[in-house]
């Protein structure tokens, strides 16, 4: 659109651009774009891609102005390293609270309370770490324990890099504590478990590649929402196995503090984040077989979420500031389980 301007007030124009200039105020457009950057875990790629476009389109509807969504993806540990070292995000999308929290411990980026500005701990989705076998399950797989059996091969991603696979050493390691019983036998479990995986991929998605088309490993633990997207691109060579006792993953998700007050996005980041719980928000979650909190989408997409008993973070290890502690610093009970299951081998 063009505007003409009549010659008697192109003056008066020049002179207020003058005066503005001279007061050094800063003026944007109503109408002006913004461009967010959503960091987020390994395998969120599909859902993101549909979700950006839908929280794009409602943005325009509703303010008049146009906002694009960049996406980043890796094993989530990485990438909350990568946003502390400088990646401007100005969200991060994780798998596991310890992925935001170490934001505000190693980078001041955001605060220490960032999971009590939103719904659900601001975890808008949830997933269960499942196992997924070859067609036929030749092996027999039923349950964590047999996962440790001698001559089975399992691909597990890193758990010191990825969320997916700290939420599989957790989930084999709970499956024993609420069964009834003890941390050593659980210890004993994940060490054969992991002395069984041939090797370590970043993330979740490098390990469906490891899994899926290297076709290495019998057996591979991932999030449920990862299996129908393997079932569909491999024409159903693999099924999956619900284990008698899972972990639920709760996938959080924050504004990034810092970053959004230094370019001016925090408007647009923080309803990015909201729309997640927005019932078309939901609706994308659960197309793509993340587990939506919403009652009424769960209710309508029962159908699609195998009901499985499942254990907490919290529930079971205290906590992931107490997991990561105990479990995933350097030195820490896996360190130390992985180094005796090689040994033993």
């Amino acid at each position: 659109m063009i505007f003409y301007l009549k010659n008697s007030f192109v003056p008066r124009l020049s002179r207020l651009v003058a005066a503005v200039a001279m007061s050094g105020a800063v003026f944007m457009p109503a109408w002006a774009d913004t461009t967010l950057l959503n960091v987020s875990y390994d395998v969120t790629r599909e859902f993101y891609k549909d979700y950006n476009a839908a929280f794009a389109r409602y943005w325009k509807q509703s303010t008049g102005e146009t906002v694009t969504v960049n996406q980043s993806h890796g094993g989530s540990s990485k990438q909350a390293r990568s946003v502390i070292e400088g990646l401007p995000a100005d969200v991060i999308t994780m798998n596991q609270a310890n992925d935001i929290d170490v934001l505000n411990t190693q980078g001041g980026l955001v605060p220490a309370d960032w999971a009590k500005r939103l719904p659900n701990n601001a975890a808008p989705t949830t997933s269960v770490t499942v196992i997924l076998v070859r067609k036929g399950n030749p092996k027999g797989i039923k349950d964590w324990g047999d996962l440790a059996r001698p001559g089975t091969s399992v691909v597990i991603p890193n758990p010191k890099t990825s969320g997916n696979g700290r939420y599989s050493y957790l989930a084999a390691w709970g499956s024993v504590i609420k069964a009834g019983g003890n941390a050593k036998q659980a210890r004993e479990l994940v060490q054969k478990i992991f002395a069984n995986v041939p090797v370590f991929d970043g993330g979740g998605r490098a390990a469906t590649t490891t899994f899926a088309q290297r076709n290495i490993g019998d057996a591979l633990a991932t999030f449920e929402s990862e299996v129908p997207l393997i079932q569909n691109e491999f024409s159903g060579d693999f099924q999956v196995v619900y284990p008698k006792t899972t972990i639920l993953a709760e996938n959080p998700v924050s504004v990034v503090d810092k970053n959004v007050d230094k370019k001016g996005s925090r408007k647009q980041a923080e309803a990015y984040l909201k729309y997640l719980w927005s019932d078309e928000g939901q609706a994308i979650a659960a197309k793509h077989h993340l587990r939506p909190r919403s009652d009424k989408l769960l209710a309508q997409y029962k159908g699609a979420f195998i009901s499985v008993s499942t254990f907490t973070v919290d529930e079971v290890f205290g906590g992931w500031k107490k997991a990561q502690l105990e479990h995933f610093n350097d030195g820490g009970i896996y360190d130390q389980v992985l180094l005796a299951g090689r040994a033993g081998k």
